[in-house]
Formats: structure tokens, sequence, C-alpha cells
């Protein structure tokens, strides 16, 4: 088993490279894994999920200030090394949270059966393909003018709003590097992975399905086919939050995610 090496900036190294990760709260282990936009806006959800759990919470690979290694390009290559970061970390019954493309790597996580996965949750998830070959299921973000894509991506689309000019380079350097991250994993086919949807019946994971009622990006009913080929699989709407709840309603989410975590003890426990 690999060994995960912390360092007083939070990093740890897993598979030879460094990897930016923080961790808050006590308790039972839930691993978050981010959406595109990489950790930005998350603070008051992972806040509100540490008051019952502990959270870690890793940049991805190519997303904020976390390495990419140069043979790493594609969602399964993520999904591996995540089972990785699970061992070197010692994770044991814990729960997979993913938010849209972080739902997708958590997807293909959890269709691999690790013993230590004991819930899933996926909260606007992509990763899948449920319509025909001529739907389009998920909006093209990179055609959209900015806007455009904060109206479908916010319940209240202010909440879209960036003030460049008052950011550090650092902090537009992690941007930049989100969206090229997300691009290379997530380019073609454009954010799925086309046999993901026939593997999730492999999913024995309890697992609940969260969605912003008012997302744009990916709609419930998208939501709703995802859980329908997951055995078992709850699904539920975030009121007044469109397609990142953690970022909308971080209360409201974390409650649901908690509330979940209590109501499904671990198997054999």
């Amino acid at each position: 088993m690999q060994t995960a090496e912390a360092t007083s900036h939070d990093f740890i190294t897993v598979g030879g490279f460094r990897q930016e990760i923080q961790t808050v709260g006590a308790g039972a282990p839930v691993l978050f894994l981010h959406p595109g936009r990489g950790m930005r806006g998350a603070g008051p959800f992972l806040d509100a999920l540490a008051a019952g759990a502990r959270v870690v919470a890793p940049s991805h690979p190519g997303f904020d200030r976390s390495e990419l290694p140069d043979w790493m390009n594609t969602v399964e290559d993520l999904a591996y090394h995540y089972l990785d970061v699970i061992d070197a970390l010692d994770l044991r019954d814990v729960t997979l949270v993913g938010s849209s493309f972080g739902g997708w790597i958590a997807a293909s996580l959890a269709i691999k059966a690790s013993p230590r996965i004991a819930r899933l949750v996926l909260i606007d998830a992509v990763g899948v393909k449920v319509g025909g070959r001529d739907d389009r299921d998920i909006v093209d973000i990179w055609a959209q003018k900015k806007t455009a894509l904060d109206a479908l991506t916010f319940h209240d689309p202010s909440r879209g709003g960036v003030d460049y000019a008052s950011m550090s380079d650092e902090e537009l350097t992690s941007i930049a590097r989100n969206v090229e991250s997300e691009a290379l994993f997530g380019w073609s086919p454009y954010m799925h992975d086309p046999k993901l949807l026939r593997r999730l019946h492999r999913i024995s994971a309890p697992t609940l399905v969260l969605w912003g009622a008012s997302d744009g990006v990916v709609k419930p009913d998208y939501g709703r086919a995802y859980a329908n080929a997951i055995p078992g699989a709850r699904f539920a709407l975030i009121e007044a939050a469109g397609h990142l709840p953690h970022i909308e309603q971080p209360d409201a989410t974390a409650r649901a995610v908690l509330d979940f975590i209590s109501a499904t003890p671990v198997r054999g426990a």
C-alpha cells in the first residue's frame, strides 16, 4: 500500500506527485471531490459538513495547486488515483461526495467496489449519456457566454460574478489551471464516459443523488435517470439551487449528506 506524506503546506504525495488537500472536522470520513471550478466557493459547505464528519477535500491532479503527471488524462486515471489516495490516507468506511465533474469521478470510483467505500453521494454529477445520440444531455459550458452560463449554472445568476481584477496572481492561475484541466479530462467525449451508464449497476454502496432544482447545465431529469441506473439509489432535490448546490445552499446540502450518513449505518456495524 502506498503511503501519504503530509507537509505543513497541506500537500500529500501519492503516486509520486504532490496534491493539495484540505482536512476539516472529526468523525466519520467524507471524501469530497470538487467540480471543475476547483475548491473555489466550497468553504461554507465543507465547514457545514465538518459539523458531523471528518472532511477530506483534495484538489484533483491539475487543479488549483496540485501537480498533474504527464501520463494522466482520463477520468479513469483520476478514479484509480483516488483509490490509491483512499488507501494512502487509510480512509475506512468513507462516504464519497462528488459534485458535477467530481461526481463523475466518484461514480467511476464506486463501480470499482472498493471495500473502503461505505456510501456515495452524487451532487449534480455529469459523466453519463442518458439521451439519444443527437440529444444534448449536458450543456456545452465552453460554447456559452458567461452571462448565459451563469443563468444556467445558478438559481441566482448573480452568484456567478467574479471580480478578476481583485484576485491575486495565484488565484487567477488556479482558475486558468482548472479550466484547462477540466477540458483535458472532459473534452472528448464531452463530459461523459460512453460506457459508464452501463456499469452503474455495479455500485453496491448506498447512494444518494442530490440535484439542484434549478440546474440548467444538467437538468433534474438527467439526475433522475442517473439515480435510476444505480441499484437502490435515492433522488432528492435541493431547492433554490442550480448546478452547484454546495455553493448556493451549503447548509441544506450538507444537512442532506449528514442525514444520509446517519440513516445508512456501515454494513456489518
